[in-house]
């Protein structure tokens, strides 16, 4: 299962990411680390919709998200 962290204490909160999540799992989350802001997160419920496309990782400015990919099923001919 693809999944993804959020670096809670480098996120500043500029949701950049919910922006290119293909299929908007990413969201505002309602608590706020050591600087202020209102960090992103993934609710538990939405993370096996993850598809380990690494957009949102890619666009954080702060490097806040590591993406896991889960491997992918070989296909048998």
């Amino acid at each position: 299962m693809s999944r993804i962290l959020v670096t809670e204490e480098r996120c500043k909160g500029c949701l950049l990411c919910t922006t290119v999540c293909p299929v908007s799992i990413i969201r505002q989350s309602e608590r706020i680390n050591q600087q202020g802001y209102k960090v992103a997160e993934v609710g538990a419920d939405d993370m096996g919709k993850c598809t380990g496309c690494t957009s949102c990782a890619t666009i954080c400015p702060d490097m806040a998200i590591e993406v896991w990919r889960s491997k992918k099923q070989k296909k048998v001919a």
